[in-house]
C-alpha cells in the first residue's frame, strides 16, 4: 500500500480541520512533547542503503517522516518510496527476510503461531502508544459506552441502541478481518477471551479506510457502530458526520493516551531481527530511531511516542 493514498495531516491543518469534522475530543499532535533537535539526522543513509522497512498502514507517515529525515530528502520524496503491506504481511515479511525493520502493530495470534514456527529470533521495541476508538455517526445520540456494553454489543446481547441510552434502533456492529492489526486490538483489548459474534463479510471490511466509508455511508439513522486505531481515524482518514465516542466515560484523545487514562492502548513497536549486525543499515537505523533524533521524528509526524523513563 502507498503512502500516497492518505495525506499527512500537519499540525495546523488539523487544528482547521477541527471545525469542520466531528471528531471532538481531537487535539492537535502532541505539542507538550516537542524536542528541538534538527531535522537533517545524524545518521544519513543513501536511498540505495536505505533497509527494507515494512508496518502498519497506519504507521505510514512516521516512516516517510523517518525516511525524510535520515536520507536528506523532502517529506513528498519520501511519501512517494514510502509502503507497507500491512500489519500481518510485515510480521511474515522480516521472519522470512523480506524486510529488514518494522513499525508495526501487534501481530495477531495466528500470525504469532506462524512467527513461532518459522523460528526467526527478533528484538522488538515499545515505540509508541496508540488506542483502539469505537466510531459511530454523529447522528447518534450515544456519546459513551462502557467496556462492557461494547462486549455485549459484539456478543449480540445488546442489540439495539436504546438498550445503551440511544433510540430505538438496530445496532450494525462492524468488524475487521481476523488478519487486521486493528481486529488484534479489538480482541486483545476489549474481547480478551469472549468469542465475538461472527460478522458477515459485508460487516468485516479488510481495510481500516473501508470500515471508516461504511460507517460513513450505512443509512442516514445512525445506527451502525465500528472501531479503528486512534492515529488513523482521527488524522489519516478522516470522514464527515462521525465521531469518535469515549470509552468508561474517558474520551479519546492525544491527552488522554499519552497520560493513560484512556483505557483501550496498546503500543505498536519497531523490530529487527536479532542477528542484525551491528553495523548493518537496519540496526543503526534502529538505534537512531530511539534517540532524541528518532523521538523528535516520530511527534513532528503526529504520533504519541513512549513516555520517557
Amino acid at each position: 500500500m502507498k503512502f500516497r493514498t492518505y495525506k499527512r495531516v500537519a499540525t495546523m491543518l488539523i487544528v482547521l480541520l477541527i471545525a469542520m469534522l466531528v471528531f471532538s475530543g481531537c487535539t492537535t499532535k502532541q505539542q507538550n512533547h516537542q524536542i528541538d533537535v534538527p531535522k537533517k539526522a545524524s545518521l544519513q543513509l543513501s536511498l540505495d542503503e536505505y533497509p527494507r522497512m515494512d508496518g502498519s498502514t497506519a504507521n505510514l507517515p512516521m516512516m516517510a517522516e523517518i525516511m525524510s529525515r535520515v536520507c536528506d530528502i523532502t517529506l513528498e520524496e519520501a511519501e512517494e518510496l514510502t509502503s507497507c503491506t500491512k500489519t500481518s504481511n510485515a510480521w511474515s515479511n522480516i521472519a522470512n527476510g523480506n524486510a529488514d525493520i518494522l513499525l508495526v502493530y501487534e501481530a495477531a495470534e495466528d500470525t504469532k503461531a506462524y512467527l513461532d514456527t518459522v523460528g526467526t529470533e527478533l528484538e522488538i521495541t515499545p515505540l509508541g502508544r496508540d488506542a483502539l476508538v469505537f466510531i459511530n455517526n454523529e447522528q447518534n445520540p450515544v456519546e459513551n459506552l462502557t467496556q462492557q456494553q461494547l462486549i455485549d454489543i459484539y456478543t449480540g446481547n445488546v442489540t439495539n441502541w436504546n438498550e445503551v441510552g440511544g433510540e430505538d434502533l438496530e445496532i450494525i456492529p462492524y468488524q475487521r478481518v481476523a488478519t487486521s492489526g486493528s481486529q488484534s486490538l479489538f480482541m486483545k483489548l476489549l474481547m480478551k477471551d469472549i468469542v465475538p459474534m461472527d460478522a458477515p463479510m459485508e460487516l468485516r471490511p479488510a481495510e481500516m479506510g473501508m470500515l471508516i466509508d461504511e460507517l460513513a455511508r450505512y443509512n442516514n439513522e445512525g445506527n451502525a457502530l465500528g472501531y479503528s486505531v486512534f492515529y488513523y481515524a482521527s488524522y489519516m482518514y478522516q470522514q464527515p458526520g462521525l465521531k469518535m465516542i469515549a470509552v468508561d466515560g474517558v474520551q479519546p484523545s492525544d491527552e488522554t493516551i499519552a497520560d493513560g487514562s484512556y483505557p483501550l492502548l496498546n503500543e505498536y513497536y519497531l523490530v529487527i531481527r536479532a542477528d542484525e549486525p551491528e553495523n548493518s543499515p537496519a540496526r543503526q537505523l534502529r538505534n537512531w530511531i530511539l534517540t532524541d533524533e528518532g523521538r523528535a521524528a516520530i511527534i513532528e509526524a503526529g504520533y504519541i511516542p513512549m513516555p520517557k523513563e
